[in-house]
């Protein structure tokens, strides 16, 4: 406590509380902006939303004109690649198979009939070789008979499950009906989508976890291909990732939250 000249009393501070207070405010400052930088990152990596995706997925439609004679698979049952899914009545396709190979032999008679005519110089090779196209042109016929034969048995392109049966035994169906569709669930995959600044620390084989909502469950993903390119609207990249182990209770087309542990402060690592 000082008087002044007036009489008058003023509290003045010690010079060294008064350092001590400026020390103690500034540090704090720096503290709360690197708080906020935390806190705004984490808040990114926990909120990344995925989708199970198939390995394989397609639709297979009818290649000719017939009726459905049998459907040996129901939805949700499992095939092998080479099963027959779908089974088309053949007996009109069968029987022109045979009709272009009956006129195959046919044609390929003539022309080894006229052959040996213009060898003895009885005929002329006009004759030889129109008797050659009638022969190739009766062979093209039998390869086109033989692709319809083949499109009465849809077979499996690859080991999977039944996701839609979309046509019933006893029906017609035409070409390019959609009959079946098919996903192939042996490998999962994980879409998820970024922020493009995560290319900054974003790398091929990082591990993240991955919780699915519908199981309440979590389990190890590893990152496998970035996208080719930053959607320049939201500024996000799509990422593709598999289950390190395939899990069986997880199904195509659930979704949930993952995490990259390794982007995180240490600190903030589970």
């Amino acid at each position: 406590m000082r008087h002044n000249a007036a009489g008058h009393t003023s509290s003045v501070l010690p010079l060294g509380i008064a350092i001590c207070l400026v020390v103690a405010i500034m540090p704090g400052t720096g503290r709360s902006d690197t708080g906020n930088s935390t806190i705004q990152k984490v808040s990114e990596l926990e909120t990344i939303r995925g989708v199970v995706r198939p390995a394989a997925q397609a639709v297979l439609s009818s290649q000719i004109e017939g009726r459905i004679s049998r459907l040996p698979f129901k939805e949700g049952q499992r095939f092998r690649r080479g099963n027959t899914l779908v089974h088309l009545d053949c007996a009109k396709y069968e029987a022109e198979l045979a009709a272009a190979r009956a006129e195959h032999e046919a044609r390929t008679k003539t022309l080894q009939n006229n052959l040996g005519l213009s060898r003895l110089d009885a005929i002329g090779s006009l004759e030889v070789d129109i008797s050659k196209a009638e022969a190739r042109k009766a062979l093209a016929g039998i390869l086109i008979a033989k692709v319809k034969v083949n499109g009465c048995r849809i077979k499996a392109p690859f080991s999977g499950r039944i996701v839609k049966v979309m046509v019933n035994e006893h029906e017609n169906v035409f070409p390019n009906d959609q009959l079946i569709s098919i996903l192939n669930d042996n490998r999962l995959e994980i879409e998820l989508i970024l922020p493009s600044k995560a290319l900054a620390w974003l790398k091929k084989g990082a591990s993240f976890n991955f919780a699915v909502d519908e199981t309440g469950r979590s389990y190890v993903g590893v990152l496998k291909e970035l996208g080719a390119s930053v959607d320049p609207v939201s500024q996000t990249i799509r990422v593709t990732g598999e289950f390190r182990k395939t899990p069986r209770d997880v199904l195509a087309g659930m979704s949930g939250t993952a995490t990259f542990p390794a982007a995180l402060p240490q600190d903030l690592q589970p």
